[in-house]
């Protein structure tokens, strides 16, 4: 749960430094950029958030659970982390990594989505 909500805090710090900070700094595009990273660390965040809260009321928690969480993680660090590094550096071979962070997102949601069909 605290890893959600610093996620989140982060990302909202992220969206507003980029609109301020970065707006006279960045192209348009590398702005975008930015803001697509910020965007879904926030939704992964949530997720994160409702991964957490699940683990906490379960005696027992699916293993599909508790990699969902991990993979939300993982996700966030290399989808949005890689979004940031790329608007920021201008490298573009960074680009490159951002696939296997939203991989890990897809991930994510399918191991939740098993999890949910296990407290059925």
């Amino acid at each position: 749960m605290s890893l959600a909500a610093v996620f989140g805090g982060l990302s909202v710090a992220a969206g507003a430094f980029a609109s301020h900070a970065l707006k006279e700094k960045l192209s348009d595009r590398a702005l975008e950029i930015f803001e697509v990273g910020a965007r879904y660390q926030m939704y992964h965040a949530l997720a994160l958030l409702l991964v957490a809260i699940l683990l906490s009321q379960s005696q027992s928690p699916p293993t599909s659970l508790i990699a969902s969480g991990w993979l939300f993680i993982i996700g966030i660090f290399i989808f949005s982390g890689s979004l940031y590094a790329l608007s920021l550096s201008d490298i573009k071979i960074l680009g490159a990594i951002t696939p296997f962070g939203g991989a890990a997102f897809i991930a994510a949601w399918g191991a939740l989505a098993i999890a949910a069909f296990s407290y059925q």
